[in-house]
């Protein structure tokens, strides 16, 4: 009976101490977010009137700051993470990087490891202060400009940069199927470019489509990061709009099964 009352005592410590260190890291994301806006990035556009060399270097400076915040996330206990086969993406180049969408922190565990990558983002994120300057800044693609979306994204392909969108547009509802928007099957057959599929998976509820920050899971979370298989154009790739049409809602459902988690 003693051992059981330690134990669970133990384990309510460790929950108020998750808790209290998950709302200081929201905290410190928010105000680092608003800080990098409001500072590095406007010095920037003072310094550097190189376009590209200025969105390069705020792509990393997110990138880093995003390594950091999960550095200290890992050393606080709040969770953990790793990568399985993520050599795969060194290679990668002008590839449109697709990935299931379980919870809140997807983006940034993999922009933290892709300081290159473009990245299609919701129009609603420039509403938010503390991303927006990230944002524009980064250069980030808008998945509301629907006109200009697929010229951009050709061109940053052609030019070897890879792009990585979430299919879904939003975290997946769990306890449901996931479903997939057309937008990336239609940018993967239109601009004939490979891609690589990414599986995420969390070992706990947490930041999903329906849970609050506040609602910490009884152990810690471990996020697993699989790099998956490339997807060659060739096997999608047609010259007809009317086929350019049927393709992407071929390739959308091959995508729905690949992006589906197995368990």
């Amino acid at each position: 009976m003693a051992r059981k009352t330690i134990i669970s005592f133990s384990e309510l410590i460790s929950r108020f101490w998750r808790l209290s260190m998950t709302g200081f890291c929201f905290i410190l994301f928010g105000l680092g977010g608003l800080l990098l806006s409001l500072t590095w990035f406007n010095l920037l556009l003072v310094f550097q009137r190189n376009e590209n060399k200025r969105r390069r270097l705020a792509r990393h400076s997110v990138s880093f700051s995003f390594r950091l915040f999960l550095f200290l996330t890992r050393k606080l206990g709040v969770l953990d993470y790793h990568f399985n086969g993520l050599e795969k993406l060194r290679s990668d180049k002008g590839c449109l990087i697709v990935a299931n969408h379980p919870t809140l922190l997807d983006y940034v565990i993999l922009a933290s490891t892709l300081p290159d990558v473009d990245c299609i983002v919701k129009s609603a994120l420039l509403r938010n202060p503390f991303v927006n300057g990230v944002i524009r800044s980064a250069r980030y693609l808008i998945n509301s400009d629907a006109e200009t979306l697929l010229p951009v994204c050709r061109e940053r392909l052609a030019s070897g940069y890879n792009i990585l969108v979430f299919p879904e547009g939003t975290r997946t509802t769990p306890g449901q199927p996931i479903s997939l928007q057309r937008g990336a099957a239609n940018i993967a057959v239109r601009c004939e470019c490979n891609l690589r599929i990414i599986h995420i998976t969390c070992s706990q509820t947490m930041l999903d489509k329906k849970s609050k920050w506040y609602q910490i899971p009884p152990k810690k979370p471990v996020y697993t990061i699989t790099i998956g298989e490339q997807l060659a154009n060739e096997n999608f790739a047609v010259d007809t709009e009317n086929g350019h049409a049927i393709a992407a809602r071929q390739l959308n459902r091959q995508l729905t099964q690949l992006l589906t988690p197995s368990h």
